[in-house]
């Protein structure tokens, strides 16, 4: 036995905007494949049906419908999505930048990328000294130079 759902139940003015959805225009495939989805069930096609008919997963028919029931048409589109947080932020460049601009350790002329890394991590950042690196070449700076960027004097 399927699951029972309560019958998709279109206006007239949604119906006319799903229809305009999937003959006119640039949209997106799945936002247009969600419309024939929702214009077959107002119809009255099983779910099963609609599924075969359009070459879609029977799981996909019933999220469209449940979003349907929650959101209305604003259930067609895509929810956004995070992805993945950037690794160097803000306060990690601030950092690598205070450290290089800093004096350099005593014995040494100048900080080097894994000099600057260890004192990096040591302030309780995981990072990579790749990272290290882009940051500081992000702020135009080299620490092979001796003028220009954040290691100038």
């Amino acid at each position: 036995m399927g699951k029972r759902k309560e019958q998709v139940a279109l206006s007239a003015d949604e119906e006319a905007q799903l229809r305009a959805l999937v003959s006119k225009g640039r949209h997106p495939v799945r936002q247009v494949s969600r419309a024939h989805i929702l214009l077959r069930l107002h119809k009255g096609e099983s779910h099963k049906a609609v599924s075969q008919a359009l070459d879609v997963c029977l799981a996909t028919v019933y999220n469209v419908h449940e979003r349907f029931l929650q959101d209305g048409l604003a259930g067609l589109k895509d929810k956004p999505r995070p992805g993945q947080p950037p690794k160097v932020t803000p306060a990690l460049e601030a950092a690598v930048t205070r450290i290089a601009c800093s004096q350099a350790p005593a014995g040494k002329a100048r900080w080097t990328i894994e000099m600057i890394h260890g004192k990096v991590v040591a302030l309780g950042y995981q990072v990579s000294w790749e990272a290290v690196r882009r940051v500081l070449k992000k702020a135009s700076s080299s620490p092979g130079r001796r003028k220009g960027g954040v290691l100038a004097r």
